[in-house]
């Protein structure tokens, strides 16, 4: 029994834990597409803003998505990304002004990409500049002749008498 009592045990082996990774996106960047995509005027539920992510990110979401998500919400109002009106959230200004200029950075690579693709299929085209500039001449004529005159009745026409 002493010979026992002197053997220590060696703890089992611990498994190597795996880190957790996510495969969806950051919670902010989920919240900001609902947002988006809802467009309402006076901001979006709670309720709407997860049924808008699940029907995007469903198969990536954890079980327990909803809860993390009300917890998200508060901490971007908190940190002033959002902003809560009454039981509904909003984007704030500032993060409006952030979306739009990245919006813009990405239409300006746009427009760039589509310059350089039609650069390519005019150098391509068998048309002459000449014709080209005929029928932009035509849909400015067709565009000015379906113009109405103001009617008589109107006050602008009343004014000029």
């Amino acid at each position: 029994m002493a010979e026992e009592k002197t053997l220590k045990k060696t703890p089992a082996a611990k498994k190597p834990r795996k880190p957790k990774t996510t495969t969806h996106p950051p919670y902010f960047q989920m919240i900001k597409e609902a947002l988006m995509a809802l467009k309402e005027k006076n901001g979006s539920s709670p309720y709407a803003i997860a049924k808008k992510i699940e029907e995007k990110h469903k198969s990536l979401l954890p079980e327990s998505f909803r809860k993390i998500l009300s917890l998200q919400l508060k901490n971007s109002v908190a940190k002033g990304k959002l902003v809560k009106i009454r039981a509904s959230y909003k984007l704030s200004d500032t993060t409006k002004m952030t979306t739009r200029l990245q919006d813009k950075k990405n239409k300006k690579n746009m427009k760039q990409e589509d310059k350089e693709i039609t650069k390519r299929t005019r150098s391509s085209s068998t048309r002459s500049k000449k014709s080209m500039s005929v029928n932009k001449q035509e849909k400015m004529r067709k565009a000015k002749k379906a113009r109405q005159p103001k009617s008589i009745k109107s006050s602008a026409g009343k004014k000029a008498m």
